[in-house]
């Protein structure tokens, strides 16, 4: 089970430059630091932001007053010298110098693949920064525009070297003005993603593919129109995936994805894709709601990304009561698919830094909440192991809160666990029958891994009517039996 903690790179550099007394980079981070971020449970990094990014998507940066607001709202002491432009305004697939460059990502590669750790990071598939080389080299690969365009909607297009170019965008939103738009029907384009990601798969074990779905034929087609050309034979991604994959058999391929398009992205050849409905469903809704969406098809969920935050999304104990917060970090840790957890999320940070800036302000540790992230996650990879399988619950005519109960298990060669969540803020109680048949007639005891708190129980009972569950609201069980 791939298990993903993300790290905003710029920020951590800077305080593990302060907390040593030296410029640190990536090549010359210490060992100790390695140790702590590969802890058990984890089996993959996510170096967010290591690319160059680009001084014309800085400088447009600098000019925008609602991006300079969110800067401050993010970090009130807030200096020029904190921005450093976005992550993904990408001026080059190479290794920032600042970061320690290329040598520097290789040693990092190192440390964590001698800790049986793997390296991924990011590729922004749908735009470029508007000093890429390519503007001048090869402008075919970018949605190109008029004079026209640009005089009728100059938020939408710029100049760059004599050409009208495209800003990148979401169908749905304003464009970037930082960054310019790739034509995904472009052959040139095409063979130089593959080229660029396959020089990404000399370097490291897989990439998080920024906005994945917008490369798609039937989604590039609606958003830019006439303007693509006709869509290709091929879709983007099967194109692209199948010929990198030809030279890095292994290479991990996770999408950013929305509007429910995950299993398309999963046939197009993803080994993971976010799954968005299901954050939102922990967010804002209920038990059924989320035993609902965990009734998909198993293989689905298997490509599937559970998250609390990203950088991309507000932070978790910003958002979410601690007790909530705790119910919900229980049910990802311990779902099928993969687990994406963000640098910060453990200790309870709650402010989420911008992509755009190399600081964060200081914030204290909550050390309750860090413990109980500690356990979890050493619980969870010890329950992820086999065939996993939704359980129902049982209640009584007149106590029907078992529908509050989430509940599922876990089959391995030599193991059996068991996950119940009160996802309710009221008490739960309610009947789980078990699904191993061979508990008949055999005293079992139940290790809650997070409490290490023991329940003697008899086989048969476990069977039918079920194990009997009494939970305060947002409690939760992570039961192993023997």
């Amino acid at each position: 089970m791939t298990v993903i903690y993300e790290i905003n790179t710029l920020v951590l550099l800077g305080e593990l430059s302060g907390r040593f007394g030296r410029p640190v980079t990536l090549g010359d981070v210490p060992g100790e630091v390695w140790d702590e971020i590969a802890r058990p449970g984890i089996d993959t990094v996510w170096l967010m932001g290591v690319w160059e990014r680009s001084p014309a998507g800085l400088a447009i940066a600098l000019r925008d007053e609602s991006l300079l607001a969110s800067f401050r709202q993010a970090l009130p002491d807030l200096t020029e010298a904190d921005i450093d432009g976005s992550a993904y305004c990408v001026r080059n697939y190479v290794v920032d110098a600042s970061l320690g460059g290329p040598d520097g990502l290789a040693e990092a590669r190192a440390q964590l693949a001698a800790r049986g750790m793997r390296l991924i990071l990011d590729y922004v598939p749908n735009h470029v920064a508007p000093d890429h080389p390519w503007l001048t080299d090869h402008p075919d690969r970018l949605i190109k525009g008029s004079q026209e365009d640009l005089a009728r909607s100059p938020e939408a297009f710029l100049e760059v070297g004599g050409h009208i170019y495209a800003n990148g965008r979401d169908p749905y939103f304003a464009p970037w003005h930082d960054v310019v738009q790739l034509n995904a029907f472009s052959d040139d384009l095409r063979t130089a993603a593959v080229d660029t990601l396959v020089t990404i798969g000399d370097q490291v074990d897989g990439v998080r593919c920024d906005m994945a779905m917008l490369l798609m034929n039937d989604i590039f087609a609606k958003t830019w129109g006439d303007r693509a050309g006709p869509p290709p034979a091929d879709d983007f991604w099967p194109y692209v995936v199948a010929r990198v994959r030809a030279r890095h058999p292994d290479f991990l391929f996770v999408a950013e994805a929305y509007w429910d398009l995950e299993w398309a992205l999963q046939h197009q050849g993803f080994d993971h894709c976010y799954d968005k409905r299901l954050y939102d469903r922990l967010l804002h809704e209920d038990a059924d709601s989320t035993r609902t969406h965990l009734q998909a098809d198993l293989t689905y969920q298997r490509g599937l990304v559970r998250f609390l935050e990203n950088h991309d999304e507000p932070r978790a104990a910003a958002t979410l009561p601690e007790a909530r917060h705790r119910a919900a970090a229980v049910t990802v840790a311990t779902l099928p698919g993969a687990t994406l957890w963000h640098e910060g999320q453990f200790e309870g940070r709650k402010v989420r830094p911008p992509v755009f800036l190399s600081r964060r302000p200081q914030e204290p540790v909550d050390e309750q909440l860090r413990a109980f992230y500690s356990q979890l996650i050493a619980a969870a990879a010890a329950v992820r192991d086999g065939d996993w399988r939704l359980l129902t619950t049982t209640g009584w005519p007149d106590n029907d809160t078992h529908h509050n109960l989430l509940a599922w298990s876990w089959t391995g060669p030599d193991t059996r666990h068991l996950v119940i969540v009160n996802y309710s803020d009221t008490p739960a109680q309610g009947q789980v029958p078990l699904p191993w048949p061979d508990l008949a007639a055999r005293p079992q005891r139940l290790t809650d891994l997070l409490t290490n708190q023991t329940y003697d129980r008899d086989g048969d009972a476990l069977l039918a009517p079920g194990l009997f569950v009494d939970l305060p609201a947002w409690h939760a069980h992570v039961l192993r039996l023997t």
